[in-house]
């Protein structure tokens, strides 16, 4: 398992607080960065030259964000080489089939649409970090991967 952050782009406060409670609840709230615009996010993973340059294990990305919507921040992550096998999940409470067709089409790794109740949300946090932190083979630093 690695040990690197998780990259949280979320918008919302109470959706921001409610993913670290989860995430604190999996045992992993310490490992979980958040951003709150699409601006701050490519600050992070693509920064000017000279800056550090931040390499979570995954970003969960909302979609409706501002400054930058996530739908272009993923296509600009899928655009960077730095960037281009990072994974990168949807985390939103969209359902539009454009929404998903879209994330798919731009490059994103899964879409999961944030589940209604504390409960369920908590043990989707559980899954998806257990999959993306454990059981995903992670594309090696090379650019040729």
């Amino acid at each position: 398992m690695t040990n690197a952050p998780i990259l949280l782009v979320e918008d919302r406060p109470d959706d921001a607080l409610l993913t670290r409670r989860a995430f604190a609840k999996a045992g992993l709230g310490d490992r979980l960065l958040v951003v709150s615009d699409g601006e701050a996010c490519l600050a992070a993973l693509l920064p000017e030259e000279g800056m550090p340059r931040l390499s979570p294990a995954f970003v969960l990305l909302d979609i409706n964000l501002p400054k930058v919507g996530g739908l272009d921040v993923l296509r600009q992550i899928r655009a960077d080489e730095r960037t281009r096998h990072l994974p990168v999940i949807i985390l939103t409470t969209s359902a539009e089939r454009r929404d998903i067709r879209d994330s798919y089409r731009f490059g994103a790794n899964s879409f999961v649409r944030k589940p209604v109740s504390y409960a369920e949300f908590a043990e989707t946090v559980r899954v998806l970090s257990a999959y993306w932190l454990a059981v995903n083979q992670p594309c090696p630093p090379d650019p040729a991967c």
